[in-house]
């Protein structure tokens, strides 16, 4: 059953938790994602198989949640995680962040590094809004972002394109994790397909290049898009967690 909570920024946030063991393990979803995914609702069974804790959410914007996703930015979405986490989970969480959500998880790593057991990235894209997003634009691009407050691109998931405003390319900027430190002190492992046209194999290789940590890996998929939801891929991502939680 769906529950809601408001935050302290007055947002009202959707969200399915399941009791157990803890570390409790928090489902971080991706850039117009929702908490009913394949890869969310597939590790909520695998969680109750093993009577683990498990918390799905969905951001301001998305699903269920209160607000318009064209109103959000990174800074939001965290924020939103930030204060689920810290409201519903008593002790401590390991984060399975999928595209945005890897993002997520390293911001929130700067913020709750006492709750932290650990983190386990799906196509993780760090700095999107950044790196990918406003280094892609062209100059007419860049150009129509200022003078009008947003632009339009194609999207591969969609018929309606995506709508990128100035305010998600200017908080981005605000929250950027890989022009800085990175410790991560805790096991980490990173899952990237080979194939994912969002996310490139770059960013995974930059990232664990960028991170600071006793036990990080990088596990690639070779032809795994970014989906990363086949059966396949989906077991490793189930082995990926109880790899983290036996080590945490």
């Amino acid at each position: 059953m769906t529950e809601f909570l408001t935050s302290p920024q007055n947002r009202r946030l959707a969200y399915h938790q399941s009791p157990g063991a803890a570390p409790t393990v928090v489902f971080l979803g991706g850039f117009r994602s929702d908490m009913e995914g394949t890869k969310a609702i597939h590790l909520e069974s695998w969680a109750r198989g093993r009577g683990q804790g498990f918390l799905r959410l969905d951001y301001s914007g998305h699903g269920q949640s209160s607000g318009e996703f064209l109103e959000g930015c990174i800074g939001d979405w965290t924020d939103d995680a930030e204060a689920m986490i810290s409201m519903v989970c008593d002790g401590p969480v390991v984060f399975v962040g999928s595209s945005m959500g890897g993002w997520v998880s390293l911001i929130l790593a700067g913020r709750m590094s006492e709750k932290i057991k650990g983190i386990v990235g799906i196509a993780a894209a760090p700095d999107f809004t950044e790196d990918s997003m406003w280094a892609g634009f062209s100059e007419d691009q860049q150009n129509e972002l200022a003078r009008i407050g947003h632009v339009a691109l194609p999207s591969d998931y969609s018929d309606e394109p995506y709508i990128i405003t100035r305010r998600l390319i200017e908080d981005g900027r605000n929250h950027l994790v890989l022009r800085r430190p990175l410790p991560l002190p805790y096991p980490v492992r990173l899952l990237q397909g080979t194939a994912d046209a969002d996310v490139d194999l770059s960013v995974a290789l930059r990232l664990i290049d960028h991170t600071d940590g006793p036990d990080i890996r990088l596990t690639l998929v070779k032809d795994a898009d970014h989906r990363f939801s086949t059966p396949e891929c989906l077991a490793l991502i189930e082995q990926s967690v109880e790899d983290v939680l036996a080590h945490a």
